[in-house]
């Protein structure tokens, strides 16, 4: 282990807690803590990937690795959550569980947008708010929340999930003043597209994506050195690129670009008409 990564370890560890840590980013950030020394806790759904994770990672980092499947779109979810890792010792949250929906509001299911509220919102700050008192109460830590480019206006097309984005961000942000203080670094993650099953899930088409890799790296760089990260070209294109603009403007400008994600679905109900 090298020096920087030492120093990680001294502050944010001995142990990181992952939600949505089976695929995307999730999975993605558990190598990159593991070769920090990080022992971790990992949790999403699916049982099988986790283990296959918790498998390799003890193999190739020599970490200790505790697996906890569960549904943090369920009522009981994250305070089985909570429950599992009572008494570890966690320096670092990352909260990468959470999901989208796109296209129309008023056309996609109710109970999936309502699903996605509990998912993206209500079970991270559910888990966060027992880790934030203890990692304040130990005088160090870390909070990596994920963000994204559509948290910072509302976005046609992805209204709900712009909305989920936009609770996230500005958590973080008075999150980081709160915690300051006692020694507890807090991050927003907002990158642009991603290539994870995220966008199969919501059934967009994207054309360039950053990596899950990529984002977990510049992620887990900037910790402890600003309050909000947009990894990713794309994310650093769009953010920086319409901060300027009036949010109206912006709002708009990134409307269009979820209408050009989701498009192929009225050439596909079109098709199913004719």
């Amino acid at each position: 282990m090298n020096e920087s990564a030492l120093d990680f370890s001294k502050r944010y560890g001995p142990t990181a807690l992952v939600t949505g840590a089976s695929d995307g980013i999730g999975a993605a950030m558990l190598a990159e803590l593991a070769a920090r020394g990080l022992n971790l806790v990992l949790a999403a759904r699916r049982a099988d990937r986790l283990e296959a994770h918790a498998t390799s990672l003890r193999s190739d980092h020599g970490v200790e690795v505790l697996v906890v499947p569960v549904d943090l779109g369920t009522n009981e979810g994250p305070d089985n959550l909570v429950a599992a890792t009572r008494g570890q010792d966690i320096g670092l949250y990352v909260a990468c569980a959470g999901f989208g929906t796109a296209g129309r509001f008023m056309d996609n299911c109710a109970s999936d947008e309502l699903n996605m509220i509990d998912v993206n919102c209500h079970a991270l700050t559910a888990v966060l708010h027992p880790l934030a008192r203890q990692m304040a109460a130990r005088g160090r830590g870390g909070i990596i929340l994920m963000s994204s480019i559509v948290a910072f206006q509302g976005v046609a097309n992805s209204a709900n999930y712009a909305a989920t984005k936009a609770y996230v961000q500005t958590l973080a942000e008075g999150l980081a003043a709160e915690l300051a203080s006692s020694g507890v670094d807090v991050l927003a993650s907002a990158p642009g597209p991603v290539n994870t099953g995220f966008a199969t899930r919501a059934d967009m088409q994207m054309g360039s994506a950053a990596s899950p890799e990529t984002v977990a790296k510049a992620t887990l760089r900037a910790l402890g050195k600003t309050v909000t990260t947009r990894p990713g070209g794309q994310s650093k294109l769009l953010g920086y690129g319409l901060a300027m603009l009036p949010r109206s403007f912006r709002s708009r400008i990134m409307g269009q670009i979820m209408q050009g994600m989701t498009k192929h679905r009225d050439a596909n109900k079109e098709k199913t008409t004719a």
